[in-house]
């Protein structure tokens, strides 16, 4: 008699404690299938020390294939779900497609970015969801310095050395903290000429900065944050952002080159081509995390409404916290599926939060106890090595050595602006050109942040200086990932609010897609031209239809500066890999503040 195949669609929180799970409880009585577009389990908590230089990129990713030996790993993103066939498809890395039979389903698949309807945001802002984001951003950030050093003009200078994160939640917070020290650092080895700071700017339109916790440690991350020099503007967002600069509700303006946007995260609309049930994008499921009516499939994670048996008619929020907890039930009552074990409901038990503010300072409540300074500090980053499934020696010496060294300010160069656009549906992979792009879109999402945080902000585009002013932007969307939750889970910074409606004037569509019909509909070799929009995305029923167009072509590409490089260039209408340029201030022609959605 064969083994019963399991397949995991997504390896996040919630699929890669799955799969880790299943792997001991099942003893290799079953075939168990990981799909998912990295070979590597991303510990989004501490992306924001990537950016900010204190870690190694690899240090926060833990091997697949390394941590779970009997698991199979399928490097590819699941295009369609064929729930009576039971069959995933799915496309390769570099194109190829496949198909995976199971007997048990886990959708796992989590969530992707998201966008509001803010003029600009999806051609000028840059998200914060995966390493290629980080990477790019950092990069950015350290050139910005660097260029505003070398100006000689204090408008300029002033503009390269500003920048703004909307978002007041864990991310948002955590990358204005760790950035106001990073780049103060630079400024110091190398100050400029025109004798300027740089000026980081966090907005948000809640009433405080990280509404979803104690009041004390609002004041406690808000007072930290002011120290360093950064300027919190509470009640405010961005109603316009454009190649120069943001437009505020507030009616003012801001030149900078730099948008980060920490706003919120949706569930993967992969679920939505099922033809189930849903609660505001995710998947409705039992407390056993089975969808009912089909007994074979179980979803967990930030795609999955969970029911919240400690506040009956309530699902659980969409933190890595819960995905965490999720992936342990869901293991165990797939295994009972199969005959071992006993299944189980779902419970928690809120355990509280911990945020990383850089240093020795911190802001955290473990068991609902608040705490502030060194003492937090230490608390917060004990948690992070606890928690991790993975390079925890690698991690400790990571902040061994930056607490004894000054950190290393280089431009690497290697994630370029139109390489992680505000609109990707995978912010864990950067695009590249020549491989096929999902067809799926971010949209405007529904994410807890959501109610609390509509925003924008930019990114200075890297392009050519050969290229003129109008030429196309680049724009990506990324949502807020929850995290930082204390008590043994790894957490992802998203406050503990079940998502609102989603926004239709604000998302980016993709092409239809139904439980049969791949995601990916069309290779790209770059990002679309600004102002151009795909067709809006719709759910469909299931079938078997799939599509797949040939790749761009790709060449040398030229640099402002020196000869062609032997490298692939984007397509025609996409600007070719070079310094940030952003032409032209902003203008109002009616005297009044843009009109926009905040």
């Amino acid at each position: 008699m064969s083994r019963p195949r399991i397949v995991i669609v997504g390896a996040g929180f919630a699929g890669y404690r799955t799969a880790r799970t299943l792997s001991r409880l099942t003893r290799h009585q079953a075939d168990i299938t990981l799909l998912n577009p990295t070979d590597y389990f991303l510990y989004l908590p501490l992306l924001p020390q990537v950016a900010a230089g204190i870690l190694e990129p690899r240090r926060v990713s833990v091997s697949l294939s390394g941590t779970l030996p009997h698991v199979r790993l399928v490097l590819g993103e699941a295009d369609g779900i064929d729930l009576d066939g039971h069959t995933v498809h799915y496309s390769g890395p570099e194109g190829e497609e496949g198909t995976l039979p199971f007997d048990r389903l886990v959708l796992a698949a989590g969530s992707v970015n998201k966008l509001l309807p803010v003029p600009g945001v999806a051609e000028h802002a840059h998200g914060f969801r995966g390493l290629p984001e980080a990477l790019y951003l950092r990069d950015h950030v350290t050139r910005q310095v660097e260029l505003a050093a070398a100006a000689k003009d204090r408008a300029e200078c002033a503009a390269r050395c500003t920048f703004v994160v909307v978002g007041a939640g864990y991310t948002g917070t955590e990358v204005a903290a760790h950035g106001a020290m990073y780049t103060d650092a630079q400024v110091r080895r190398h100050p400029m000429r025109t004798g300027m700071r740089p000026r980081w700017m966090l907005l948000d339109v809640a009433p405080r900065v990280l509404p979803e916790m104690d009041e004390r440690l609002s004041r406690t991350a808000e007072r930290v944050l002011r120290q360093r020099g950064v300027d919190v503007r509470m009640g405010t967002s961005v109603k316009e952002a454009t190649h120069d600069g943001v437009l505020l509700t507030d009616g003012s303006t801001v030149d900078t080159r730099t948008l980060v946007w920490c706003v919120g995260v949706r569930p993967d609309p992969l679920v939505e081509s099922l033809g189930l049930p849903l609660e505001r994008g995710r998947l409705l499921v039992d407390s056993h995390l089975r969808v009912p009516g089909r007994p074979e499939v179980f979803a967990c994670g930030d795609v999955a409404a969970v029911p919240d048996l400690n506040q009956p008619g309530q699902y659980t929020p969409m933190t890595a916290q819960h995905a965490w907890r999720h992936g342990k039930v869901c293991a165990q009552n797939v295994a009972a599926s199969l005959g071992v074990g006993r299944r189980r409901a779902y419970r928690h038990r809120d355990m509280g939060f911990v945020v990383d503010l850089g240093g020795a300072k911190a802001a955290a409540n473990p068991l609902g106890l608040p705490m502030s300074g060194p003492a937090a500090g230490a608390v917060t980053r004990g948690y992070h090595l606890a928690a991790m499934p993975g390079n925890r020696v690698r991690v400790a010496a990571d902040w061994l050595l930056d607490a004894v060294l000054p950190r290393q300010a280089v431009q690497l160069g290697l994630v370029r602006s139109w390489s992680v656009p505000l609109e990707s549906a995978s912010p864990e992979v950067a695009r590249v050109p020549g491989r096929p792009e999902r067809a799926r879109q971010a949209g405007t999402g529904t994410g807890e942040r959501d109610a609390v945080d509509p925003g924008a902000e930019r990114a200075g585009e890297e392009r050519s200086e050969e290229q003129p002013a109008g030429s196309p932007s680049q724009g990506r969307s990324s949502g807020e990932p929850a995290k930082n939750q204390p008590g043994g889970e790894p957490a992802k910074n998203q406050p503990h609010a079940e998502p609102r409606e989603e926004q239709p004037h604000g998302s980016r569509s993709g092409s239809t897609r139904a439980s049969g019909t791949p995601r990916r509909a069309a290779e790209t070799a770059g990002p679309p031209a600004r102002g151009t929009r795909k067709p809006r995305k719709t759910s469909g029923t299931s079938g078997a239809t799939r599509s797949a167009t040939p790749a761009a072509p790709s060449g040398p590409t030229r640099s402002a500066d020196g000869p062609a490089d032997p490298g692939p260039e984007p397509p025609a209408d996409q600007p070719p890999p070079g310094p940030d340029i952003a032409p032209g201030p902003v203008k109002r022609t009616d005297g009044r503040a843009a009109e926009g959605d905040s």
